[in-house]
């Protein structure tokens, strides 16, 4: 996908709400491609990365991020950070494109979860669909389905704006994640804040509670099973314990 034309005649897409199927074809899976291909001229090369986290975390896809070189006499050239999931090794994948695809691929590195690429300006489409092409072929529905581990209900003495202040002193990290709670709540009552984010009252057993889903825009049903981390927020001067919705049991 390409946000913006680059020559400053349109507004640029947004490429987290808005990333597009590649012209390989539809995909399988869904409506979402295996694999995510972004380029756009007015990114700086500072920001691919956490541009491809963030689409990487809201798709759960293998995501590409390009801009344009800044070096000189390369203006030609566009630079890719990447991004995957578990089960798609990115550098393997990269190396498979430049073999069926030589010359696409300048210059490429990286590792299973990261990985960075150099990739001619006019070719940006044949590596776009290339790399959804690899993506199809080595992912399945179930690998491409998000699983979220979580640590099952907490029990309503436990939420309490010291516990958070504790887990929020701790340091967390790959392959130790904050604890994520779930358990079945009954939505009172919910409204959009900023147009991107859901804010909700909620009642966890039989005591009221709010929340917020970052980046989720859907309605939740009268009663749901949401997965969610605790924080606190402040109102007129008191903290309260809220939850912040990781996300929602399918059926």
């Amino acid at each position: 996908a390409v946000a913006g034309d680059g020559d400053g005649d349109g507004a640029a897409t947004d490429p987290v709400a808005e990333p597009r199927a590649s012209g390989a074809g539809p995909d399988p899976h869904g409506g979402t491609p295996a694999a995510i291909s972004v380029f756009d001229p007015a990114f700086h090369e500072g920001v691919v990365g956490i541009v491809a986290s963030r689409i990487k975390e809201r798709f759960h896809r293998p995501t590409f991020v390009f801009a344009a070189s800044a070096a000189p006499g390369k203006s030609h050239e566009i630079k890719g950070s990447g991004r995957s999931i578990p089960g798609f090794h990115l550098r393997d994948a990269l190396d498979l494109v430049a073999k069926r695809h030589p010359g696409v691929l300048l210059r490429f590195g990286g590792h299973a979860m990261a990985a960075g690429c150099t990739v001619a300006r006019e070719h940006f489409g044949t590596f776009e669909r290339a790399l959804a092409q690899v993506a199809r072929e080595w992912l399945d529905a179930a690998t491409l389905t998000r699983q979220l581990d979580t640590d099952g209900p907490i029990a309503p003495e436990y939420m309490r704006v010291d516990l958070v202040d504790t887990l929020h002193r701790e340091v967390w990290g790959q392959g130790f994640a904050p604890p994520t709670f779930s358990d079945e709540v009954e939505v009172l009552s919910q409204r959009l804040v900023g147009e991107k984010h859901l804010a909700v009252k909620l009642r966890h057993r039989g005591r009221p509670v709010d929340g917020i889903w970052f980046g989720h825009t859907e309605p939740l049903p009268p009663r749901a099973t949401l997965a969610f981390r605790l924080d606190a927020d402040e109102w007129q001067g008191v903290r309260r314990v809220r939850f912040l919705i990781e996300g929602m049991q399918s059926d």
